[in-house]
């Protein structure tokens, strides 16, 4: 049973930075792809980063310029760097593991991220 566990949720005013770790099994870490999604209240569920083993990164258009997604293959650990937070961030975070191509895929339990105006 492969378990993602992520950490690093919490409550941020308007304008404030968190950090959000998801550790990944050390034996699987270099073939993986990783990525991070979040699901607001009565929202579905939206992919906020995504990076690759080639080192390559993409970002939903509303947080361009405001978040990082990063992955430190010594540490087996993926994150999300979150800046300048705004209220419609508010979100339950998911870190995703996944191989390109194939239909293995491996989440994390989610962490709570509020904002406040």
């Amino acid at each position: 049973q492969v378990q993602l566990v992520e950490s690093g949720g919490g409550l941020v005013q308007t304008g404030g930075s968190l950090r959000l770790s998801c550790l990944v099994p050390r034996g699987i870490f270099r073939y993986i792809a990783t990525a991070w999604y979040r699901q607001g209240s009565g929202k579905s569920r939206e992919l906020v980063a995504a990076a690759y083993k080639d080192g390559s990164t993409n970002y939903t258009d509303s947080v361009k310029g405001r978040f990082t997604i990063s992955r430190d293959n010594d540490q087996h650990t993926m994150y999300l760097q979150m800046n300048n937070m705004r209220p419609e961030d508010t979100a339950v975070y998911y870190c995703r593991a996944f191989f390109p191509g194939m239909k293995t895929e491996y989440w994390g339990q989610g962490t709570q991220v509020t904002v406040s105006s």
